[in-house]
């Protein structure tokens, strides 16, 4: 029996890209044993106003803690709740979409009390899991045994995982010992972001890579469309991965 598996690090409200991660594998570990990464996708993301774009940040503490895992990385305040969402709106208000979410998704930043960086990540991904109709479970790679060197601990945890395939993010391709899951018997295969279709943005001109927030804000129960996970073929969409053997172009600020 086939099982496709993602091991990644949680990200605040990411890209449209991550979503599609999610809904292609037959689980999805959030892998936040590893070390936090300052001015990265963690604790930030950014939306699109009048103005270009905006950097919607969840302050962390990390003063002296430059070794803490994201799992241990904790939010100094409650403020961005309120910030971020008066943001969402100041930005979104007339978008086409903001109707449909906007009381969902102010409820889901009211409710984020959660001191841990982690346990908010994985509280808005549930969430817009569920508004974007994708059902793919969220694990924990605490959950498992974790040992060996960088590729060698994914390769673990896909085994006990039960995986038969491990998709990556495009990045991965330049470190990652593919041998090693080919001697474990896993097929490794890789994300390709090119190809998404564009819709219409309130803030002009078109970009690609912020959050998910702007495509539900601008394109609302549509926004499935616009993933290629859902698009044209279905849940099984081949164009949006690519195996080993293949070329893919890197959306380099993306993993």
């Amino acid at each position: 029996m086939s099982k496709v598996v993602a091991i990644v690090q949680s990200n605040y409200i990411p890209w449209k890209g991550y979503f599609d991660m999610i809904n292609l594998v037959d689980e999805f570990v959030l892998y936040d044993d590893v070390q936090y990464t300052r001015r990265d996708w963690r604790n930030r993301n950014t939306i699109k106003t009048a103005h270009g774009p905006l950097w919607l940040t969840l302050p962390v503490d990390t003063k002296g803690k430059y070794l803490q895992a994201v799992k241990d990385t904790v939010i100094t305040d409650d403020a961005w709740r309120t910030q971020h969402w008066k943001s969402i709106v100041h930005s979104y208000a007339r978008a086409r979409g903001f109707h449909v979410y906007a009381e969902r998704l102010e409820a889901l930043y009211q409710s984020s009390r959660e001191r841990s960086l982690s346990l908010v990540n994985h509280r808005f991904l549930v969430d817009i899991c569920g508004w974007l109709g994708i059902e793919t479970p969220l694990t924990w790679s605490s959950q498992y045994r974790l040992e060996n060197d960088r590729t060698g601990r994914l390769v673990s945890l896909c085994l006990q995982a039960g995986a038969t395939t491990y998709l990556s993010g495009p990045a991965a391709r330049a470190y990652m010992d593919e041998s090693q899951f080919a001697a474990a018997g896993i097929e490794v295969r890789y994300m390709n972001y090119d190809g998404y279709l564009e819709y219409p943005q309130v803030h002009p001109p078109f970009q690609h890579d912020v959050s998910i927030i702007d495509l539900l804000m601008n394109t609302g129960e549509e926004a499935p469309r616009f993933l290629k996970s859902f698009s044209r073929s279905g849940r099984s969409e081949s164009r949006a991965v690519e195996s080993s053997g293949s070329a893919t172009v890197t959306r380099g600020i993306r993993e």
